[in-house]
């Protein structure tokens, strides 16, 4: 064995070794009730995350390499998809799906100034981020109370002769109707974006999320179903959408060359592009307007050891959910997510609606609870609309809304979620059922 490889080797022993010492007894660390935080989410992970990510770091490739290239490949080989875009976090994936469908390379497709897509107000932000800054037109519908998704009724009231995208979100793992949807899209010939940073691993009649519509997105943000820090996916079954999202994520070029490499086309020097010059370097050929969106090689590093464990995070997941709902579904005072038929959800996490009429506020549980180390989310924005950023913003030219969005705003009151991540034991998961009866019976 060379010197280096021997060194290399006891690197990453003693990376072991380190694990062992200092991140395992907090993985491992025993429960106790009052004294112990639950949050919502978190890391899981062992020895083999680091021992990856420091393997990346000593060969000093600190963009887009190998470990890249082995995560996007393995990604697509989990959703039986024929092409994965690795990129520095879900909100870019999002950003690079959208302006994907805004390339003139779509033709008559192409999403232009003015046009509208479909979504929903009760989102996270990046969701519908990108379609206001390019100028397209959102059109918000209302949410369903029982699967807590898009109510598919109102697809065809939301439908104009500018519409050209559906752009919506799986809540919390749970799918939306995506027959429904997918049957509306292919009727109209309208594109499917399929927001998939809080599913990954759900699936609907057996097929995954994010693998139906056109294009999928995933983010592996800590809290997310596995994490590489930051960072985040595209993909696409689509050739021609591939082609987009892979120029756009790196800098708008023509070229495909990997980075480090030169003229995998073999005819760097011959073509001819625009009015450039005959032969200009293909390498320095820009067909969009892009961005720089990759992630390094060090943090697809941690992502490719996430990917071994996640079919085990999924099924924690379920577990977990499972457990919270037969706790807690005989409480009168709680509406309790209900699983879309026809699917198997990965849940991001367990939500709660106060039903109406009720002598206590969602701020008074989330109160109680953090007070006794529970950790509490909203769903998100609840109603983007009512948020500051929409301030400037004008009905009827900068937006649209169908219907009065009731039950959004029903939601933007009184809903909440808990978490369901892998790192719950099930002591977590008692105490959570626990403390949520005892506010109940105190009141």
């Amino acid at each position: 064995m060379l010197k280096q490889e021997q060194l290399k080797q006891e690197i990453l022993d003693k990376t072991k070794e380190y694990y062992e010492l200092v991140h395992k007894p907090q993985q491992e660390k025993e429960f106790v009730d009052g004294e112990s935080r639950v949050n919502y989410a978190g890391r899981v992970f062992d020895d083999t995350e680091m021992r990856y990510l420091v393997d990346s770091s000593l060969d000093f490739w600190l963009t887009y390499g190998e470990y890249s290239k082995k995560f996007e490949n393995k990604l697509s080989e989990f959703l039986n998809v024929r092409w994965t875009l690795l990129v520095n976090s879900g909100s870019s994936a999002n950003l690079l799906a959208f302006y994907a469908l805004t390339s003139p390379l779509l033709k008559d497709r192409q999403v232009k100034r003015g046009d509208e897509v479909i979504t929903v107000a009760a989102c996270f932000p990046t969701t519908i981020t990108p379609i206001v800054q390019y100028g397209a037109v959102p059109v918000f519908v209302d949410m369903e109370l029982i699967n807590f998704n898009i109510d598919v009724s109102q697809l065809e009231g939301a439908l104009s002769s500018k519409t050209k995208a559906v752009m919506i979100a799986h809540t919390l793992g749970n799918p939306f109707n995506i027959k429904a949807v997918k049957a509306f899209c292919d009727k109209y010939n309208l594109w499917l974006i399929e927001d998939n940073c809080d599913a990954l691993g759900s699936t609907y009649e057996n097929k995954l999320t994010g693998t139906w519509g056109d294009i999928g997105t995933s983010s592996f943000y800590p809290p997310h179903h596995m994490t590489m820090g930051e960072g985040g996916a595209t993909y696409t079954d689509n050739p021609l959408l591939q082609k987009i999202m892979l120029s756009m994520r790196d800098w708008g070029r023509d070229c495909w060359c990997d980075s480090g490499v030169d003229n995998t086309c073999n005819s760097r020097f011959s073509k001819s592009f625009g009015t450039l010059p005959k032969g200009y370097d293909h390498k320095y050929v820009y067909s969009h307007f892009g961005f720089n969106l990759k992630v390094s090689d060090m943090q697809a590093a941690v992502g490719v050891a996430q990917l071994e464990k996640f079919p085990t995070f999924v099924e924690i997941r379920k577990i977990n959910f499972k457990k919270l709902y037969n706790g807690l579904k005989d409480l009168k005072e709680f509406l309790l997510v209900e699983t879309q038929p026809n699917s198997d959800p990965s849940w991001f996490g367990f939500l709660m609606t106060l039903k109406d009429d009720i002598k206590f506020t969602r701020n008074d549980l989330s109160q109680f609870l953090e007070d006794n180390k529970i950790q509490t989310r909203n769903l998100f924005t609840g109603n983007i609309l009512r948020h500051p950023l929409f301030d400037k913003m004008v009905e009827n030219t900068d937006y649209r809304v169908i219907g009065e969005l009731l039950n959004t705003d029903k939601i933007m009151n009184d809903s909440l979620w808990i978490g369901v991540y892998p790192g719950m034991g099930d002591n977590a998961i008692e105490y959570m059922i626990k403390k949520i009866k005892e506010f109940i019976n105190a009141r």
